[in-house]
């Protein structure tokens, strides 16, 4: 058989395989590393996130602006938000998959999943944006 011939033959993928353009095997290994370069960017974040937010403890609106302002702390703060919506959509599309059986609400729940973690992540940018520019 040629490879011509096997692009006429039936598809053994699933209609959320086709959506998603995905073989046998899913995502899994993509997957699987980028939730972890996710987590390892996190635990290397941690520290300076958590002191960040305890210097933004007791805080106006003022001298919020003024600790996010810097560039450095903008930038960190960015870097975690990023990593950890990353990895909040990796981590719910996995649990999806694995206990939604209905194709079809399994493809609704991957993509209100998607639009989730986007939101969250947008949202969150966007305050960082606004508190360090001081507007």
């Amino acid at each position: 058989m040629s490879a011509h011939d096997s692009e006429h033959a039936p598809s053994m993928r699933t209609p959320l395989g086709k959506v998603r353009n995905l073989g046998a095997s899913h995502s899994g290994t993509g997957d699987f590393w980028r939730q972890r370069l996710t987590a390892v960017a996190m635990t290397l974040l941690i520290i300076p996130v958590l002191v960040i937010v305890m210097m933004l403890l007791g805080r106006n609106q003022a001298g919020a602006a003024q600790i996010l302002g810097s560039l450095p702390i903008a930038v960190i703060l960015l870097l975690f938000i990023v990593a950890s919506t990353w990895h909040m959509k990796i981590g719910m599309q996995e649990v999806i998959e694995d206990y939604v059986r209905s194709e079809k609400l399994k493809l609704a729940a991957i993509m209100a999943n998607n639009f989730f973690c986007f939101a969250v992540a947008l949202a969150s940018i966007y305050a960082i944006l606004k508190l360090s520019s001081g507007v």
